[in-house]
């Protein structure tokens, strides 16, 4: 119709004035017109610029990253970030979307309902050394029975300075962890040696008894406990002690506490050196300690 010649003007009549007499819209006619000499809709397109490896592609270096890694259930996140360590360059929300349509993800908790909390600060740290955070879980071995693991974690690089297991939750045992980090990270074990660390920990009676503050003030350290009923507060030591678990002691059976004990030291060397930490952005706690200590000689 808008092809015809008006008699009139002897000009054709135009798709505005048709359309407009017609009551419809441009764009309905365009669109008319063009799928007419189609069969079938084309495919929706991915838009914008083509990647560099299609989803299953992607998803043979994501199985092949999980793999190699050390640690066991990583979130896409980590994953995102060993990929770019290995030179794959993605987004994190594809890397998300391809996981879970293989269902790689690891279960997670479901979200606790938001209930009005004493603080409201920060509890990390920006130097390590400053602040650690040391706390207790338990296990069970073959051969011992339950025993009760006890950590110290630097509240600036989530670094683990120390780590123990007995069959006993003494407040002496409890000590062992600090003692293994004062050592390692202030150059001996003697008075006021600590001095300037303070320690944050809960009020289980191992940590609020006379023998564990009374060591405590003779390092120089300062005791800095959490708010009661407020987890939160060492946050530090909790997130370390459930990645604990869910890497090594959910894992692994344990036939003593002495396979136990080296079990935990050798999986807090790797994690210190290996355990990817967001907030750092997706490095290492041990890399991050020596940039820092590298940072301060310069």
């Amino acid at each position: 119709m808008s092809r015809a010649i008006s008699p009139s003007t002897q000009q054709r009549y135009g798709v505005v004035l048709v359309t407009e007499e017609f009551g419809v819209a441009r764009s309905t006619y365009y669109a008319q017109r063009d799928s007419a000499g189609r069969s079938t809709p084309a495919a929706p397109q991915k838009r914008g610029p083509k990647t560099a490896f299609s989803d299953a592609a992607l998803l043979a270096h994501i199985r092949r990253v999980l793999e190699a890694s050390p640690f066991l259930g990583e979130g896409h996140r980590k994953v995102w970030a060993r990929l770019r360590h290995v030179g794959i360059r993605t987004s994190k929300p594809r890397v998300l979307r391809v996981m879970r349509e293989a269902q790689l993800l690891a279960p997670s908790r479901a979200r606790r309902v938001a209930v009005p909390v004493t603080h409201d600060g920060t509890i990390t740290t920006d130097r390590p050394d400053a602040m650690w955070g040391t706390d207790i879980t338990t296990t069970v071995t073959v051969e011992d029975g339950q025993v009760a693991v006890f950590v110290a974690v630097d509240h600036c690089t989530a670094e683990g300075v120390g780590i123990h297991a007995a069959t006993a939750a003494t407040r002496y045992e409890a000590l062992e962890p600090i003692r293994q980090g004062v050592r390692a990270h202030f150059g001996g074990y003697g008075p006021q040696v600590a001095t300037g660390l303070r320690l944050r920990h809960d009020h289980g009676s191992q940590y609020m008894s006379d023998v564990f503050q009374t060591e405590l003030r003779f390092l120089g350290v300062t005791s800095s406990p959490a708010f009661v009923r407020m987890p939160e507060g060492n946050g530090v030591a909790e997130r370390f002690i459930r990645t604990l678990k869910e890497q090594l002691l959910w894992v692994r059976v344990f036939q003593t506490v002495e396979d136990l004990r080296q079990a935990l030291h050798a999986w807090m060397r790797t994690y210190n050196e290996a355990w990817l930490i967001e907030r750092h952005g997706h490095r290492a706690p041990a890399a991050v300690r020596r940039q820092w200590l590298a940072a301060q000689a310069a």
